[in-house]
């Protein structure tokens, strides 16, 4: 069965390559960046699912059902409130401000130093969470197929780098847009399959299904004791922002959006984009309890297994071969999906908020060589990541990668927030990177001891809105009434 998987997995990539070769052609550093601004709404929408959805949600979610049941969906309730702000409140500012770079808005509201701190702490976040779900997607196809060929993990990485390198090379953000398409249906389609084939497998009518997955109390969604990480109220509203956070204040996922038309059609993309991601939750929600009705029916034990493991060790030890094609192309596709994106973004980052790339004095063919330099760059600090945190993997990923967004995206939600609705201006702008690095450590405190100074209390995603308030009020604190410039860059007293 590894020939067989390994083959699909070269077929896979030729088909990539294709899909970059027709995507690349004419291409220019704005394409690159912008995608020259025409990527239809309904193929954003349609690939962002496979974007946001990555391999942590594909094998994580149906395996987190094992510990947390169906709490997860708390989060999804949570994302539609913050997919709503995004499409009402940040989209139209950022088409307002014909934005590359949603952080140099930032720059023009407060400054460079507010600028580069929100683009170093994107960088940073980006470059932990993609790489460390490019390495699930890594990690299983380690252990069930590359494993039994000696072939290391490093140089399994390594390859699968390289690919998404090849393939974003040229025309970046534009081929990213049509390359997810392509990799949310196969990811979509393999759920689909695993589904059909547990059913037949267990011989049971939905009914049947869910009054089993009900009766082993795997199907809670609400947990309303308030000292708990994932109390409900907890997850909706930390849910909200880390949507807000995450997606909205993400040079990887806004990018995607910028490519639209104009704010209509990036309104309609996010919109539709919403009520799918909705639903494909919860289908993996479902798959999550349908794994651990058909481990409890044939007698699997899965005590002690690390959640991130359930879905692939069903799949491969008892589902068979088909059910395990299936799987491998839907994580590979997850994980491209996610990675390119990264890749795309960090470069076009450091190239419009740090290095400053349409300020220099250097030729168009000079300005490609570097974009290219820095793609190649990102490419392999993503790399280094993924090889070193290989060593360090013992729990589920999705709550390491929250947990680092809540630390990193926590500062860039505070310096939007002090942006758009205060009318203040910092006194001492180069304080903005020293408050932003206090603020996390802050939270870090509160979050280890908050058993202890709060009766019990254990912090959960809400840790982000926490973070977001401690930069905002230290910028409060150095800040005053006065002369800013407003959100065309235009002088205004207040």
């Amino acid at each position: 069965m590894r020939i067989i998987l390994f083959s699909l997995f070269l077929i896979y990539t030729i088909l990539i390559f294709v899909v970059a070769w027709l995507t690349s052609r004419n291409a220019s550093n704005s394409t690159y960046f912008t995608g020259n601004r025409k990527s239809p709404w309904f193929v954003v929408a349609y690939g962002m699912i496979g974007a946001s959805l990555s391999g942590v949600t594909f094998m994580s979610v149906p395996g987190d059902v094992a510990t947390t049941q169906f709490t997860y969906f708390c989060l999804v309730i949570g994302y539609v409130l913050g997919y709503l702000a995004i499409a009402y409140v940040l989209l139209p500012l950022y088409y307002k401000l014909n934005l590359t770079s949603i952080y140099e808005y930032l720059g023009t509201r407060m400054g460079g130093e507010a600028h580069k701190t929100s683009s170093v702490f994107f960088i940073i976040s980006r470059l932990m969470g993609s790489a460390l779900r490019m390495y699930l997607v890594i990690y299983v196809l380690q252990i069930f197929i590359f494993d039994e060929w000696n072939i290391p993990l490093w140089l399994t990485a390594l390859v699968m780098i390289i690919i998404i390198l090849l393939y974003t090379f040229r025309s970046g953000i534009k081929t990213v847009v049509w390359m997810d398409t392509l990799q949310t249906t196969f990811l979509l389609t393999a759920l689909v399959i695993t589904i059909v084939i547990i059913f037949r497998d267990l011989n049971m009518t939905f009914p049947e299904t869910w009054n089993t997955m009900q009766q082993a109390g795997h199907t809670k969604i609400f947990e309303t004791d308030w000292r708990m990480g994932n109390f409900y109220l907890k997850h909706i509203i930390g849910g909200m922002f880390i949507t807000i956070t995450m997606t909205g204040m993400d040079q990887d996922m806004m990018q995607k959006n910028l490519t639209c038309k104009n704010l209509k059609d990036a309104q309609r993309n996010m919109l539709s984009f919403t009520g799918i991601l909705v639903f494909v939750n919860m289908l993996f929600l479902f798959l999550g309890g349908l794994l651990l009705v058909y481990a409890s029916q044939n007698g699997i034990n899965l005590q002690g297994m690390p959640t991130d493991r359930i879905y692939p060790e069903i799949t491969f030890n008892y589902l068979g071969v088909f059910a395990s094609i299936a799987f491998v192309v839907g994580l590979v596709a997850a994980g491209y999906s996610s990675a390119d994106g990264t890749l795309t973004a960090l470069t076009t980052s450091i190239c419009f908020d740090i290095i400053k790339i349409d300020n220099l004095q250097i030729s168009e063919q000079q300005k490609v060589r570097l974009r290219r330099i820095i793609h190649v760059a990102v490419a392999t600090v993503f790399l280094l990541i993924i090889i070193i945190f290989s060593r360090f993997h013992n729990k589920a990923l999705i709550t390491i990668i929250f947990t680092v967004a809540s630390y990193t995206y926590g500062p860039i939600l505070g310096l939007f927030a002090f942006g758009m609705f205060t009318k203040r201006k910092v006194r001492w702008p180069a304080l903005v990177p020293v408050l932003a690095i206090v603020s996390p450590v802050l939270c870090f405190v509160l979050s280890k001891y908050s058993q202890v100074l709060f009766n019990g209390y254990k912090f959960g995603f809400e840790l982000l809105i926490v973070n977001g308030l401690i930069t905002f009020l230290l910028l409060m604190m150095i800040s005053k009434n006065g002369e800013r410039r407003d959100e065309r860059g235009e002088r205004k007293t207040v």
